[in-house]
């Protein structure tokens, strides 16, 4: 269950310079999203957000933005907007790992990140999802990590405020008996499209098996969207599941689907750019596989089995069922628990669900769906 917030600001601080160096990397991460075709292969009119069986207050928020600027795009202003507000929400000056992901609004969060100082992000280490991302903390003055080398949790371990506290995985001690590598204290990253319950499409970028590594390796992962990726059920706007899958497995899993209820999916393509097929950072390929918009969890309670039988799916079951399918890296449905379910499970592992989504509003406000475990403990007044 998710709680709706919604969040008010003025339009004028939606006008921003980026610098001439934050300019330069996203006309570089906007141009390879040009060149790779979208996870929709049909042209769609993006509706308005809705949100019935939520809960919705109204808050005010301080103007964090710089003022002196030329106009960004509506849907550019609106990311900036709510990448802003994510990162005065759930960025800790004593945090020491940041996952920082591929979507387009992770430029606008790196931004907000850089503007916190040398001091405070000299301390820290940032973790891309791909070469995109990497390249962005780069450009940004970010000092780099990665994933396969955070050290283990014995060692150096990062300071947490008491506020942060709150979030902290219970039995977190335990991990430096078992030689355990350090989580990510948060990871930031967008998302294709995310319904009522804070599921989410992602690897319209092509990195989706990176982005769910990260998401998973952090205490709490935050997406941030702009106003079209908020729909009441996956596959509403955005028509396929992108799905990165070994080369040589492609006829089988393309079978495999067709099987499963997918009509058309289809191996992406590179476009003008890049003759064959996308090749992942990983060396594999993206199929994109259209289902019928996915079943939520509230839509089984009311007798909606949801297991394809009927020709539809509920995101957990398909989610599941496509990632047992020989040859398939990983699934870009991230469902099931966020990082404080998890946490508070006792288990190990990370959790693919965000804790909270901001979407930037066309009219310059953000609204902010947060998960029902840290409500009253993320919220600032």
């Amino acid at each position: 269950m998710a709680f709706r917030i919604l969040i008010l600001a003025t339009p004028r601080c939606l006008s921003v310079p980026l610098s001439a160096r934050r300019i330069a990397v996203s006309r570089r991460f906007t141009a390879f999203q040009a060149a790779s075709p979208k996870a929709n292969p049909q042209s769609t009119d993006f509706s308005s957000c809705i949100g019935s069986s939520t809960q919705t207050r109204s808050m005010a928020t301080e103007n964090v933005l710089p003022q002196d600027t030329p106009a960004l795009s509506t849907i550019e202003a609106a990311k900036r907007a709510a990448a802003f507000k994510a990162v005065e929400d759930h960025f800790d000056p004593s945090y020491r790992y940041i996952g920082i992901g591929s979507g387009s609004t992770v430029v606008y969060v790196v931004e907000a990140i850089a503007a916190q100082g040398r001091a405070i992000t000299n301390n820290m280490i940032f973790v891309p999802t791909g070469d995109q991302s990497k390249q962005i903390i780069i450009e940004a003055g970010l000092p780099l990590g990665s994933i396969d080398s955070l050290p283990p949790v014995h060692e150096n371990p990062p300071a947490i405020s008491e506020a942060s506290s709150k979030l902290l995985a219970v039995g977190e001690q335990d991990l430096a008996l078992k030689g355990m590598r350090q989580s990510l204290d948060v990871a930031f990253d967008g998302a294709d499209e995310i319904d009522e319950e804070l599921n989410c499409i992602k690897g319209g970028g092509a990195c989706l098996f990176q982005e769910k590594l990260v998401a998973t390796s952090a205490k709490k992962f935050v997406c941030v969207a702009d106003y079209r990726k908020l729909q009441p059920r996956l596959l509403t706007a955005w028509k396929a599941i992108p799905i990165e899958i070994a080369p040589m497995s492609a006829p089988v899993i393309k079978r495999m689907l067709i099987t499963l209820g997918s009509p058309d999916p289809r191996i992406r393509q590179g476009g003008s750019a890049k003759a064959g097929p996308v090749v992942t950072d990983n060396g594999m390929w993206i199929i994109d596989a259209p289902f019928p918009a996915l079943k939520l969890t509230k839509d089984l309670a009311e007798g909606d089995q949801g297991d394809g039988t009927k020709g539809t799916w509920e995101v957990h079951a398909l989610g599941r069922r496509l990632k047992r399918i020989v040859g398939v890296l990983d699934v870009g449905l991230f469902h099931g628990r966020n990082g404080i379910q998890v946490a508070n499970s006792g288990e190990e592992g990370g959790g693919q669900k965000p804790v909270a989504a901001y979407f930037g509003m066309a009219d310059g406000g953000v609204e902010v769906r947060v998960a029902q475990e840290i409500e009253g403990v993320r919220s600032k007044p």
